[in-house]
């Protein structure tokens, strides 16, 4: 830090100024301290972000990572009702959807063509699905696109599929990796705290479940993310302790790629739309946005490198503030982004390559596209500009939407309970 900003801890609160210069020094804050930092406010909010940017170049430099991915969610169907999830739909609902396996292998060779290097599949829960769904789709995937790296299938999806094929967890991953499942999205974490997911998502996977499956998965070595959804009934100190849960399992296993919080969006989701529980909110608010971006950095910066924003959930102008504020990772390109999309996200759910690179150079920073593992593939130094892939294209409506989606009469949900 400068001669100019360390005078300004001068002026800073006593205890936000000693946990700032302990995170500088990059020893381990506590979750009592990483709780005190919400309190900043005046100067202190400010030093806040510039100690996570701080860490952030020190552990990352100036790169803006990227991938090229495509999304595929390839049923909205499940047997849960989280009352943040304005994505899934009953099995008798008739906007109830699922895409065939020659379908997702479509999208994916389409996506491959553009450039991609990465498909994210991940779905809802259908009712007496066989067993073997999860698999079969990876390995036909795998059979058309051997290069794609396929990111999919949460925790609460793995233990679906280990229960739906009467097996454990260990033996129903080792049946994902050799089937082509190279690395988990971690979410389905929300809140890892088991009272609050009673109360927002009752019946959805355990804490004890989703480390247990995280666990195993980075013990095989799937590598996997890590997310924290916040701005809804949560408290600040369940965000740490979340952030803290993280943190100690990262230690244990190192099997975390990155970190990815991920603001509440209330539009559309029920448990706002119908104020299910007293207190519920309308997500994170710009500061409480930038604070929790910052003390994810300042918590984790000496186990998980790789901090993500969410485009989708904060729009292109937030996601340039929140890579001063500690992040460092502008995530994917989506092509198809259909969760947020259905809870009211109004960000769009395509970003081409060249757009993000653009923002990224706003910003003074050097765009770079990375694999899913945070391989960086090429860095675009000196306003380079290939217009290539994703970014030629330029009806983008070739892609779809969900609100298109759940409309084809082809891809309805076909009910096995009624056959």
């Amino acid at each position: 830090m400068t001669a100019n900003i360390d005078s300004l801890f001068k002026n800073s609160d006593p205890i936000i100024s000693e946990i700032l210069n302990k995170a500088l020094s990059e020893k381990e804050v506590s979750t009592k301290e990483g709780l005190a930092l919400y309190d900043a406010s005046g100067i202190d909010f400010h030093l806040v972000g510039l100690v996570a940017d701080e860490l952030r170049k020190r552990r990352v430099g100036d790169i803006v990572s990227y991938v090229v991915n495509r999304n595929i969610n390839f049923t909205n169907v499940c047997i849960k009702q989280c009352g943040f999830c304005a994505f899934s739909r009953d099995f008798r609902e008739e906007e109830g959807y699922f895409l065939p396996t020659e379908e997702i292998v479509r999208r994916t060779k389409e996506a491959y063509q553009l450039g991609a290097t990465e498909v994210c599949v991940q779905a809802g829960l259908p009712p007496d699905m066989e067993g073997d769904v999860y698999e079969n789709i990876c390995r036909e995937i795998k059979k058309e696109v051997p290069d794609i790296h396929i990111h999919g299938f949460s925790p609460e999806e793995i233990l679906y599929g280990a229960t739906r094929s009467g097996v454990n967890i260990e033996e129903f991953l080792k049946r994902m990796k050799e089937a082509g499942v190279d690395t988990l999205p971690g979410t389905s974490a929300e809140i890892l705290d088991q009272e609050l997911r009673d109360k927002i998502s009752p019946g959805r996977i355990s804490v004890k479940d989703w480390e247990k499956v995280i666990k195993t998965a980075h013990k095989m070595g799937i590598n996997t993310t890590s997310t924290m959804m916040f701005g809804h009934l949560e408290s600040l100190e369940d965000r740490v302790k979340h952030i803290e849960k993280l943190r100690e399992i990262q230690k244990e296993t190192n099997g975390f790629t990155e970190f990815v919080p991920l603001n509440f969006v209330h539009t559309e989701a029920p448990m706002y739309k119908h104020q299910l529980h007293e207190g519920i909110r309308q997500g994170g608010s710009g500061n409480d946005v930038l604070l929790t971006h910052a003390i994810a950095r300042i918590m984790l910066n000496n186990c998980i490198n790789n901090i993500q924003m969410s485009w989708v959930k904060e729009g292109q102008k937030m996601s340039q503030l929140l890579l001063m504020w500690g992040a460092n990772d502008f995530g994917g390109t989506l092509i198809n982004e259909s969760i947020s999309t259905s809870a009211g996200s109004e960000h769009g759910q395509l970003l081409k390559p060249k757009e993000i690179r653009r923002m990224v150079r706003e910003i003074k920073r050097t765009p770079a596209e990375r694999n899913t593992k945070y391989k960086i593939l090429k860095k675009f130094e000196d306003n380079e500009e290939p217009e290539e892939g994703l970014d030629k294209i330029t009806n983008t409506s070739q892609f779809g939407s969900y609100v298109e989606l759940i409309k084809i009469n082809k891809f309805n949900y076909q009910n096995p309970r009624r056959k």
